[in-house]
């Protein structure tokens, strides 16, 4: 699972699976869906951290060092449904008020009642906790170097791991031709609580493996070596949660 700040708890793709009209609706009132899925997230946030920051002292004793924060927070099944029932609740609001047209005022109810629906239960079930969050990693920087490996264009990530061993969210997949040569993966700056990093690698970008036996240091590169290793195990997803913890009820808007 994802880090809630590793980027949209939901995508397109999620809403349209809940609502196969979005995107014609979308086009006809020209509402951008990718600029309300960043709002919804943004007001989430605030939501969330406002949450978090309600915890009584009490509670707070009780929480494994560090403290949680936004950081923190995994993208559960229910926090995924709550940002995406939002973000289509906003719009068929903005639809609405363009419009004033009760069928999407309804849209815009059904999807307020949801949102508080999923929001509810992720009260109940408890909100997702890494107690070392790792970021989801930048695309690494590849780059042809002399070698041995087969002529042919490879697909290139990587995730960063914690001193426990979890590994955060993958990269975005880079690419790389090569013509007698391998590559080089330079992985960039660690970010906080990494500790080392995993490569994957594969001919297509949809059967990526991963290509070292051992975890590799933070800082260290990757040479590929003469050929790619088939049979291990794809990229994962990131981070399960540690816990989960019941928060706190808020006033929600509206």
């Amino acid at each position: 699972m994802a880090l809630f700040t590793d980027g949209s708890a939901a995508s397109i793709d999620d809403l349209t699976a809940q609502d196969s009209q979005l995107l014609s609706v979308a086009n006809v009132e020209a509402i951008d869906v990718t600029q309300k899925l960043a709002l919804a997230q943004d007001q989430i946030a605030l939501e969330l951290t406002t949450m978090l920051a309600r915890l009584s002292y009490v509670d707070q004793l009780f929480w494994l060092p560090p403290q949680p924060n936004i950081g923190s927070v995994v993208v559960t099944p229910s926090l995924k449904l709550w940002h995406a029932f939002r973000t289509l609740e906003l719009v068929y609001t903005d639809a609405y008020n363009s419009q004033l047209n009760d069928r999407y005022a309804g849209r815009r109810d059904q999807f307020h009642a949801s949102a508080k629906w999923a929001y509810e239960k992720l009260l109940q079930i408890g909100v997702g906790i890494v107690t070392y969050p790792v970021a989801q990693a930048a695309t690494p920087n590849v780059v042809s170097s002399p070698g041995n490996l087969p002529d042919g264009t490879y697909y290139v990530t990587m995730a960063w791991l914690n001193s426990a061993g979890e590994e955060g969210a993958p990269a975005v997949t880079a690419a790389i031709s090569t013509t007698s040569s391998t590559f080089l993966v330079q992985p960039g700056a660690a970010p906080q609580n990494a500790v080392a990093w995993n490569l994957y690698a594969g001919t297509d970008p949809n059967a990526l493996e991963l290509q070292n036996a051992s975890p590799i240091p933070a800082g260290q590169p990757w040479m590929q070596p003469g050929t790619v290793t088939t049979g291990g195990r794809a990229p994962g997803t990131g981070q399960s949660p540690n816990y989960t913890k019941p928060m706190p009820r808020v006033i929600q808007r509206g």
